[in-house]
């Protein structure tokens, strides 16, 4: 790459690969930051407008944050720190718009136990983030002897009541994305993926594997218009699955579900036998050092309560944890968009014990890995909050300046051990 300062290719004395001379080398991590956070925050537009919402100021953010990342633009440090700042606003009225849509399409979500594993019969495994094509595959496929399964991020889908209405969205199977190649080989129906977070198929179910919307894949068939006839055909031409059923968990903790029973919650803090809460979510992958997660969970004390969304989740979702006085000790808020509905929970905590959300007995330890987190760690910045815990790696874009900034300003620490981090916050 060319850079347009100095004159030299990306290759030459004192450029990075970036196109911005080593000086600037904040700059560019920055920049980067940006375009990834900008690519997030295009995910949850887009599910929106596909169900009829949109906003100018979110779009018009896209304009403003690509612009100021051409080159010989803006070589201001403070000028870009504001723009993910930005970001991070833009994508919280972005998450916002898409939970409202959500809401009106599919009404408000309620917690749902859900059979984890297959029944026998014919069956289609829905894997991504789009409702609506989950709901008009369930429309298409009523009363034709086909079981649908949710995987990966679509598990919160059996929370919403006009998707829970169809008998047939028989539960959930498998876990987070990055396990597909080995479940999709072994769920012997029809595969549909509908967004990210898909990966290349194995040549032993590529055949029976179909995209649609942003999901585009090699040599697998394409949806074109949501009619998802191949699908179907395909689920009942293949040998019917067996059952295999795995154990119980639970979603649909949706903001407004958590306030229904705020009362009870903020008894429990009052009374001591809520000490506190925990926020553990965000992207799974493949990295073993992920087993952090399922670790830290496992070793919180009885008294503290986990909230969770995301496919992070799956490192400890089907763990039985108990309860504190009849509410579940885990409660998945959704997919990775109802971060939204984290952020309220926790402006309404606050409310009721007046003091800021810094100053709340909560922990929030994030699990990153692609563009949407990215988005969502701004937004928290955005909102001020400080002490969180970001792993199994930092991002590489973060320089070590920047890096600086951010634990200056915000505390942000990097994971260290479950029990190191379990002590540190709980003194």
């Amino acid at each position: 790459m060319f850079c347009y300062q100095c004159e030299q290719t990306a290759k030459g004395t004192g450029c990075t690969k970036s196109g911005v001379c080593g000086k600037d080398a904040d700059i560019a991590g920055l920049q980067d930051t940006l375009i990834i956070a900008l690519k997030g925050i295009a995910a949850y537009a887009y599910h929106a407008r596909e169900l009829g919402a949109y906003d100018d100021q979110v779009d018009a953010f896209f304009a403003e944050g690509l612009f100021s990342t051409l080159t010989n633009v803006n070589f201001n440090l403070d000028s870009h720190i504001k723009l993910l700042l930005k970001a991070g606003e833009i994508n919280l009225r972005t998450m916002e718009m898409l939970d409202r849509a959500h809401l009106q399409r599919f009404g408000e979500p309620e917690p749902t136990k859900v059979q984890v594993g297959t029944k026998k019969g014919p069956g289609i495994l829905v894997t991504g983030h789009d409702l609506l094509d989950l709901y008009e595959l369930l429309k298409q496929s009523e009363g034709k002897g086909i079981n649908v399964y949710t995987h990966g991020e679509m598990l919160p889908a059996l929370a919403y009541p006009e998707l829970k209405k169809f008998k047939h969205l028989a539960g959930n199977y498998g876990a987070a994305w990055q396990n597909q190649k080995r479940e999709f080989e072994e769920f012997s129906g029809a595969i549909l993926g509908t967004t990210n977070c898909v990966l290349l198929p194995r040549d032993s179910y590529r055949d029976r594997m179909f995209t649609c919307g942003i999901a585009d894949l090699p040599n697998v068939v394409h949806i074109q218009g949501r009619d998802f006839t191949p699908v179907i055909e395909k689920a009942l031409a293949l040998k019917p699955l067996e059952e295999n059923l795995g154990p119980m968990t639970m979603t649909g903790f949706h903001h407004q579900a958590v306030l229904k029973i705020a009362d009870k919650v903020i008894a429990g803090v009052k009374s001591g036998k809520i000490r506190r809460f925990f926020l553990v979510g965000g992207c799974d992958g493949t990295r073993s050092s992920r087993s952090y997660y399922t670790d830290f969970v496992r070793k919180l004390p009885q008294d503290c309560m986990i909230l969770t969304l995301g496919c992070g989740k799956y490192r400890f979702n089907y763990l039985d944890l108990g309860e504190i006085d009849g509410i579940p000790r885990l409660l998945d808020m959704g997919q990775c968009n109802n971060a939204y509905s984290a952020i309220q929970v926790a402006a309404a905590l606050a409310d009721a014990f007046k003091c800021e959300v810094n100053d709340l007995p909560l922990s929030i330890v994030l699990s990153w890995f692609e563009q949407k987190a990215v988005a969502i760690l701004l937004t928290l910045l955005h909102l001020g909050i400080k002490d969180m815990r970001l792993g199994p790696t930092l991002p590489a874009f973060l320089t070590p300046d920047v890096l600086q900034v951010l634990q200056d300003n915000y505390n942000i620490q990097p994971v260290t051990t479950p029990e190191e981090d379990i002590k540190a916050i709980l003194g």
